[in-house]
């Protein structure tokens, strides 16, 4: 059976119109296209600010994000001459609040305005069902990784949070590991500049050995999973804790670059092990693109008997993207979206709100 869909990150990455493909339980995919859109600095103003606003402008804002969600939707389709090829869309939305031991999470972008907006079948608000059933929420990539990349023992993502998959058979896990892009991003900009390219400021740094110590003493990294972090994590305890050392920028960079090499191979060690001899890790997000970063977590693994694959530029930016697409096809399928030995929920579940999109 095949699925073309669309898949949206964060309301920003759209990885465009993959074709899925099922036959007897096995999937594969093509990406057909994709894109990337960066924020307008207005939604970049708009979405920073979003956890001040009182309910009814955060709800304004949720209906404004959806509308501008679908208003991309549809520049993506006629640029890439997809018309009427789509059959669903699935956005993750931008997530404001996730305080899952409370039993809630919030993405902004209302599936209902994409659909009205774009005509075309929605899926959003992923995460919410497992967190109702007392999961984290997160991560959800993993059961499209299972599906679609099963033949790898460890999945890494570097995005503003660094991620990992354990697939391990009948007993699959993943959880956050650290704050990564969001942090880095911030350390750069205090140098005026929004990235450090290739980790070349960084490699250029001396670590400080007590604020390394300090950040590895972080109450987060002490749990067991499943675990997962809110954005304010990194912003709000880890960039503050660096701040107050007064470092260089390049010290804070290379620090903070060996202290997620370091949770990296602590993550490793805190999960079921697969039973092959040497395992194979996927590494994928725009931390794949910090040549030294990646070098860090290169050396760092080999003592676990780990090889780090780094896939193509069009897997590296839009995994997550695809794996959404994915999940949008599961839950219209009435499928698991969600499973629970990586969330920790009560059971596995078919997690997403369907919006029938039609032509005005």
């Amino acid at each position: 059976m095949f699925y073309n869909a669309i898949g949206i990150m964060s309301g920003s990455s759209l990885d465009g119109l993959d074709m899925f493909d099922e036959r007897g339980g096995k999937w594969s995919y093509q990406i057909k296209a994709s894109a990337c859109y960066e924020y307008e600095e207005e939604w970049l103003l708009r979405l920073k600010n979003a956890v001040t606003l009182n309910a009814y402008d955060y709800l304004l804002l949720h209906s404004d994000c959806g509308k501008y969600t679908g208003r991309m939707v549809n520049r993506f389709i006629e640029e890439h001459r997809l018309q009427y090829q789509v059959q669903l869309i699935a956005s993750h939305g931008h997530t404001t609040f996730h305080v899952p031991h409370m039993g809630m999470t919030a993405q902004l972008g209302d599936g209902s305005a994409i659909a009205a907006i774009t005509g075309i079948n929605v899926v959003s608000d992923l995460r919410a069902l497992d967190v109702a059933f007392g999961g984290q929420g997160a991560p959800i990539v993993p059961a499209g990784e299972k599906l679609l990349w099963d033949d790898y023992d460890y999945f890494l993502n570097i995005g503003g949070i660094a991620n990992l998959s354990c697939n391990v058979p009948d007993d699959y896990t993943a959880f956050d590991v650290c704050p990564a892009n969001r942090v880095l991003n911030m350390l750069a900009g205090l140098a005026g500049k929004s990235y450090d390219p290739g980790g070349e400021m960084a490699s250029s740094g001396k670590i400080h050995t007590g604020l390394l110590t300090q950040l590895n003493a972080l109450e987060y990294y002490q749990r067991g999973f499943p675990k997962s972090l809110a954005n304010d994590f990194g912003t709000d305890t880890v960039f503050p804790l660096i701040l107050s050392f007064n470092l260089p920028v390049e010290d804070a960079l290379r620090t903070y670059t060996e202290h997620i090499a370091l949770q990296t191979g602590y993550a490793v060690n805190l999960v079921s092990h697969p039973a092959s001899g040497v395992s194979r890790l996927l590494l994928t997000g725009g931390g794949a693109f910090n040549t030294f970063l990646v070098q860090r977590i290169q050396q760092i693994l080999k003592g676990y008997a780990i090889t780090v694959i780094v896939p193509d530029p069009q897997l590296i930016n839009y995994k997550e993207a695809l794996i959404m697409a994915l999940l949008g096809v599961l839950r219209w399928r009435e499928e698991n979206t969600v499973l629970h030995s990586v969330t920790g929920a009560r059971r596995s579940s078919i997690g997403g709100a369907i919006w029938m999109g039609q032509e005005a």
